[in-house]
């Protein structure tokens, strides 16, 4: 029996279909938002990884976990949320699993949790740690999670734990990585020549269970397709909508007055800012990913090309809007 926690988040949900594909018993554990798969062999359990008496009786029975509960954000004050989720939630389940004789557990981190001391180098797995970076609460909360994980390993549990890059698919149309469809949806025509990777969240859920069903453990892979700049990727997004790809550049300067005019925007509305000071900052880092460790353990793994990713994930935000 598998567990997957935030079995309906973007991850999550991708994760279980593909498990379910391969005939394989799930149970998804859900926070609030509903899972809208049914399937003889899926059992859902509502509840919450900070409840341990919920999260120990979701354990009974497991063999496999994948850990895919998280915050996401970069919105100023959400740091205590993002620790007890990512942090708090984390050492909870490594515990649990512990307790019930669980074989193996697959833990979502995120690049964010990952840090360069070569500014301008490829990211690896095995950066020495640099107290500088992650230089965001969330890559800091997710980085701390991490070490729950490590500790977990310590005390006898099997682990590995992946970072993937910014996961691109059909997940909710307001929040994570999927609100930049829906801005670009809306017509925002910026853009920055910033870089980070992107990966298509089926290729996430593929590599995940290819892991699981390895004889690896105690280690880390970064989860990454294709390094691109925002240009890029916002300019793809715009051709999967037919809309016309975004034409104004973004200076460091302009971006300092957008979040600083949403801050204020939203201390006045009490509605969360859609450009904050972190969000703002990444835009214009030039970050890039080796994903090299992961294809050398599977050599016959291929990455799916972002920009049929994001053709694929257009195509489906666009029948769910046209179905509204």
């Amino acid at each position: 029996m598998i567990l997957v926690t935030g079995g309906s988040g973007l991850l999550g949900k991708a994760l279980i279909q593909a498990l379910l594909k391969e005939e394989k018993p799930v149970r998804a554990l859900v926070h609030q938002t509903p899972l809208e798969i049914i399937h003889p062999l899926l059992e859902i359990f509502q509840g919450d990884i900070l409840d341990t008496t919920c999260l120990q009786n979701s354990l009974q029975g497991i063999d496999e976990v994948y850990h895919c509960a998280g915050l996401v954000s970069y919105i100023p004050g959400k740091d205590k949320q993002l620790y007890k989720i990512n942090v708090e939630g984390t050492a909870n389940l490594v515990n649990l699993a512990l307790d019930t004789k669980v074989r193996k557990l697959i833990h979502v981190s995120s690049v964010a949790a990952l840090n360069s001391s070569k500014r301008g180098a490829p990211i690896v797995e095995k950066e020495p740690w640099n107290e500088v970076f992650p230089d965001t609460p969330y890559g800091k909360s997710k980085y701390l999670g991490e070490m729950e994980v490590w500790r977990g390993m310590a005390e006898g549990l099997d682990v590995l734990v992946v970072n993937p890059s910014i996961i691109i698919g059909p997940g909710n149309w307001n929040e994570g990585s999927t609100a930049m469809f829906k801005k670009v949806y809306d017509g925002f025509d910026w853009f920055t020549l910033g870089t980070t990777g992107y990966v298509g969240v089926d290729d996430v859920a593929r590599a995940m269970i290819m892991l699981m069903n390895s004889d690896l453990k105690n280690d880390r892979y970064i989860l990454s397709a294709e390094n691109l700049s925002y240009k890029d990727v916002l300019s793809k997004i715009s051709l999967a909508f037919g809309l016309t790809p975004p034409k104004r550049k973004l200076t460091a300067w302009m971006a300092a007055c957008l979040w600083r005019m949403e801050w204020l925007r939203s201390k006045i509305s009490g509605k969360d800012s859609l450009i904050t000071k972190q969000t703002a900052e990444k835009a214009f880092e030039k970050v890039k990913y080796d994903n090299s460790k992961f294809l050398t353990a599977f050599p016959q793994f291929a990455y799916t090309p972002v920009k049929e990713a994001i053709f694929q994930t257009a195509k489906i935000l666009q029948q769910k809007l046209n179905n509204h």
